[in-house]
């Protein structure tokens, strides 16, 4: 789950990780009262999505750039008009772009020098890792493709937690001393402790800044937090704006299924992650291109079952479903019964392979059969997706 800005901001507020002040707004009306707030202060504001690149992004009325300086409550109002309800194109979005909802206003301040700063889960050590670059205000992804030498990271015991010699080790780095390195210090560990208390995977300030006046701050946030551990964070789980994430993908969360949306045109049912990667590839093996991850979990329920079909069906660029279930813990007649009640549901519009294998397997196959639909089975894995490649092309 992601979060936005302004959003981040607040959590900064709570575990003081100094950062500019910001206000949200949502129509020009309301971007115009939160800059008076901010009067005699130099102000930014900025369009707010799950996506980075804001800055060099274009909008697809014509309206340039997601980040701009402003210098007045009638501009702030101005630039929210053009910036509201409109698509914002940036590198992360592709070419569909972003609709912006809300836009942030906060105050700008004069900057001396950039950083990178992110914490992140690093899954070959299983261990969080932090991560800094004297180059920030950049794709941090260039930095270590040109001048890789200037990427530092430090790896964190998970149960010793951030040492002292460590935050020492990152400010001598990053070129920080006496006070600098002081703030800097200080708000490191916050924002370990904000990692966490608050089970992110992943933290990412960028720029870090520090100020003629001299001051360490946090001038841009991205987070990103464990799925996995949302139900112990009911406050987080209120952040979700499910506007900015794909339908399918929340459609699939209300159901406890795990959806990720892909480009082809041959939909997968499967119970298993690991399963599910396996059929994806087999797939690709015998020609086809797999339209979805789609992991119904090791005991899914008929009900699951008719709500993944309907959301696999709600692509328009489906023109295919391979169903591989190998039944451990989950009963292959249930997926069965499942699958018949959706087919029957949806009316079947596209070729439907079935591979069943595991518990209760024959009385899976005897319910498929008896069903009188338009529906092909495969023996095996590479039967069925040669099968379902065979019928889609």
């Amino acid at each position: 789950m992601n979060i936005h800005e302004y959003q981040a901001k607040e959590l900064f507020d709570q575990f003081g990780v100094p950062s500019p002040k910001g206000r949200v707004a949502s129509t020009p009306e309301e971007a115009a009262a939160a800059a008076s707030e901010f009067a005699g202060s130099k102000l930014v504001i900025k369009a707010q999505v799950h996506a980075g690149g804001r800055g060099k992004g274009h909008f697809k009325n014509g309206f340039k750039g997601g980040v701009h300086l402003i210098e007045s409550p009638e501009q702030a109002a101005e630039f929210a008009g053009k910036m509201l309800h409109e698509t914002l194109v940036t590198v992360q979005t592709g070419e569909e772009g972003k609709v912006v909802r809300k836009v942030m206003i906060a105050e700008a301040v004069d900057i001396t020098h950039e950083y990178y700063l992110s914490i992140l889960m690093d899954r070959a050590t299983c261990r969080p890792v932090i991560v800094a670059s004297t180059e920030g205000g950049m794709s941090i992804e260039d930095v270590a493709h040109n001048t890789p030498e200037k990427i530092l990271r430090q790896y964190i015991h998970p149960l010793l937690g951030l040492q002292g010699y460590e935050i020492r080790k990152l400010s001598a780095a990053l070129g920080l001393s006496g006070d600098l390195a002081k703030q800097f210090g200080t708000l490191l560990k916050n924002l370990y402790k904000l990692f966490v208390s608050l089970d992110c995977s992943m933290l990412e300030i960028n720029p870090l800044v520090t100020t003629p006046d001299g001051r360490v701050l946090a001038l841009d946030a991205k987070f990103g937090f464990d799925d996995n551990a949302l139900y112990r964070h009911p406050e987080i789980v209120a952040m979700r704006d499910t506007e900015e994430e794909d339908p399918r993908e929340v459609a699939a969360s209300e159901y406890d299924l795990n959806y990720i949306g892909l480009d082809g045109n041959i939909a997968c049912l499967v119970n298993g992650a690991g399963l599910a990667m396996a059929t994806m590839d087999i797939i690709k093996h015998y020609g086809g291109d797999p339209a979805n991850f789609l992991d119904v979990g090791g005991g899914a329920s008929r009900e699951q079952v008719t709500a993944a079909f309907k959301i696999i069906l709600g692509d328009p660029n489906v023109k295919g479903i391979l169903i591989n279930i190998f039944g451990g813990i989950m009963d292959c007649n249930v997926i069965a019964e499942g699958v018949i009640a959706a087919a029957k549901e949806t009316g079947l519009p596209i070729p439907l392979v079935v591979r069943l294998e595991g518990n209760n397997v024959e009385a899976g196959k005897a319910t498929l059969a008896a069903s009188g639909l338009d529906i092909t089975s495969g023996d095996t894995m590479a039967d069925a997706a040669k099968k379902i490649v065979a019928l889609v092309s």
